[in-house]
Formats: C-alpha cells, structure tokens, sequence
C-alpha cells in the first residue's frame, strides 16, 4: 500500500515529544497530520479528505479534549469519525466522561505502542465494517425503492390496461345481439354468434374480477353484502364445468345440513354473488384437477349459529411442498391448466372480504377437505 492509499491519523497534542512518539509508532502503517490544541483539531478535522481516526490529548490549555469530542460528535461531517482519546487521567469518572461524549476508546499514559496500534487496527476495521454495512443499507434502500416504483407503475399500467380493454369489448359483445335482432340467420351463425358473446361476457367478467382484486390488495374494495343463495350459484358453476367433469368422468355432489337439497330448496349467505361464484368457481376448479378419473367431490353446506359453513371434498392431496402457501399469490404445482396460481389466492382474499375465512386439511388417507365459512343471511330459517 502506498502512502496515499493509507489510513489518515488525526493527531492532538499540546505536548511535542507526546506528538513525536505517536507519529514514530504510526509513520510505517498510517499518514499522520498533527493539531496542537482544540481549535487547530477542529479545523483539521474537517479539512478534506477527513481523517480515518483521530487520537485525542484531554488536558490542553484553552479548550480540552473533552470539548473537543463534543463539538466534534456534534458537527454532521465529522460525527462518523472514530475519537480515541490518549491520557495521563486514569480516573474511572475521566474515561466513562470520555466515552459518555462518544469517544469509542480510552488509553492512558505512558502508552503501549503495541496497545496503541492493535487498538487502532481493531476500530479501524470497525469503521470500515460499519461504513460498507450502511453502503448495503443504502443500496438496498435504493433497489427497495426502484421496486416499489415499478411495482407501482406495473399496477398503473395493468389498471389503466384494464380499463381500455372495456372499450372494444362493448363492441364484441354488443355487435353479436345486433346481428343475431336482425334474423335470416343459419343454426351454425347463431351458434357463433352466441359463442363470441357468452366469450366477450366471460372477458368482461375477468376484467371486472382483476380490478376487483386489485382494490381488495389495496384495501380500496368496498363490498355490498346481500342474500346469496348458494346452492343457484352452484347450479351455475356445475353448468359451466360440466364438459370437465364429463372428460374427466368426476361426480359431483351437493349436500345441506348432511342431505340431498330438495328441488327448490336454499341455502342463504351473507355475500356478494359474484364474489362468491368467483371464489367457488375457483375451488371447484382446482378440486377438478386435482382428481382423477372416476373419483367424486362432494360439496357439503352447514349452518353453524351464525356461520355457513361449506366443505368441498375431493380425493387428491395438496404437495407438502406448498401447503404452508396454498393461499399464497402465484403458487401452482403439477396444474393440468396453464394457470398462474391466482385460484386459491382470489379465493382467500374474496372469503376474508365477505368478512369469511378459508382453511382445508390434506392427508393421504382422506384427500382434501376446503372449509369456508362465510356469514348467513338473516333471510335463513
């Protein structure tokens, strides 16, 4: 190491043989710079580039060390740098003083040169610890921000995504209605027809879904609960699964309170219908794919006090490797879907804003079982 590239050591003495020794003990590993009294060291202090360390005397005429050390540890540019004060006052209340005001090591006279700069070495190393943690801290401080700025920017730019999709979807799926009021129409045209407008409501109801939970992410969603009957949303769900179930030969069935639901028969929540065929539609889903030909998922549905309680049932066993995340954002394993883990995710986040919770145990001997409880409606018996 040349002599620029060493340590700068601040030396503050009134006495010149006291001086002499320090730069003798030091001159082969450090650069020194030399104050005789407190105003010459506070001004030395700060001359640019700032000195790595400084030794420090107590007692000099004028003002002390002790002042010294305190106007020191009060200035921004100069509060960083290590202070060790070198002393003929060995009294216990002189050196606690010292470090009280923020010295990090006190030496007493007559000094040890070996002592002297194994101490120096150690802070040294200290500070430079110090000073490549808070480079870390600052780098990391800065990362963090840049992510939150583009996670907030990706959050913009889907959001306002979002949005314009609406605009072109007003025409696919109002221009299909238009065509089909007009008549002379063939089988096949109107099954087309009809396939890009149940298509374009299926696009809309994903885009009205997405925002939806991005206000719930937020915090921002505001829910309006009404009675939902359960077992019509259910009718709707088998309905629009039923070509899975039938390639996959699945059964479904559906109980309350431990039967078969009469024709006609309800089972109220307190809810939003949406949410709560979105969040079914989703658990349904996964249970299909999680089972495997032949097998059959029950849906049970009970009334707890205040609490409907519904158990979804399959055969499959959710992996150990992702049951303490099964609820988490973006968690898939081994789906026959080209889904990117938002099922389970959307569902927690719809229950817990219906003011419902969600859980499931898995084992291999008795597949897995979904709880979700949400509140009842008051129109329940």
């Amino acid at each position: 190491m040349n002599k620029k590239e060493q340590p700068k050591i601040l030396l503050v003495d009134d006495e010149r043989y006291n001086i002499h020794v320090l730069v003798n003990i030091l001159k082969t590993d450090y650069r020194t710079i030399v104050a005789k009294n407190g105003e010459g060291a506070l001004k030395r202090a700060c001359a640019t580039p700032l000195p790595d360390l400084i030794l420090l005397d107590i007692m000099m005429p004028g003002m002390d060390g002790y002042e010294v050390c305190r106007q020191l540890k009060a200035n921004p540019q100069t509060r960083e740098i290590p202070v060790i004060f070198i002393t003929a006052m060995s009294e216990i209340q002189d050196e606690t003083r010292g470090l009280e005001l923020g010295a990090i090591d006190y030496l007493t006279k007559p000094i040890n040169p070996a002592i002297v700069l194994a101490r120096i070495k150690n802070h040294l190393a200290l500070q430079a610890a110090r000073k490549e943690i808070e480079q870390q801290k600052q780098q990391l401080e800065k990362q963090n921000k840049e992510l939150r700025e583009a996670a907030r920017l990706r959050e913009d730019v889907e959001q306002i995504a979002r949005h314009d999709l609406k605009t072109p979807l007003n025409v696919v799926i109002g221009m299909p209605r238009m065509i089909l009021e007009e008549g002379n129409l063939s089988d096949r045209q109107i099954k087309y027809l009809t396939m890009i407008e149940t298509s374009g409501y299926r696009m809309l109801k994903m885009i009205n879904q997405s925002l939806n939970l991005l206000k719930m992410e937020r915090g921002l969603y505001q829910v309006t609960p009404v009675a939902v009957n359960l077992l019509q949303v259910f009718s709707k769900i088998l309905a629009e699964i039923q070509n899975i179930r039938d390639s996959l030969d699945i059964s479904l069935d559906i109980f309350v309170n431990g039967d078969h639901p009469e024709p006609g028969e309800a089972f109220f929540v307190y809810g939003e219908e949406l949410l709560c065929y979105s969040m079914f539609e989703n658990l349904l889903k996964n249970a299909l794919e999680a089972s495997k030909s032949g097998e059959q998922i029950t849906i049970s549905c009970l009334e707890q006090d205040a609490r409907a309680v519904i158990h979804i049932h399959n055969q499959g066993v959710i992996p150990a490797s992702i049951r303490d995340r099964f609820f988490d954002k973006y968690v898939t394993y081994g789906k026959r879907t080209t889904g990117i883990g938002l099922g389970t995710y959307s569902a927690r986040l719809f229950a817990e804003t219906m003011g419902g919770t969600i859980s499931f145990e898995t084992s291999e001997e008795h597949g897995t079982t979904l709880f979700v409880q949400l509140p009842r409606s008051k129109s329940n018996p």
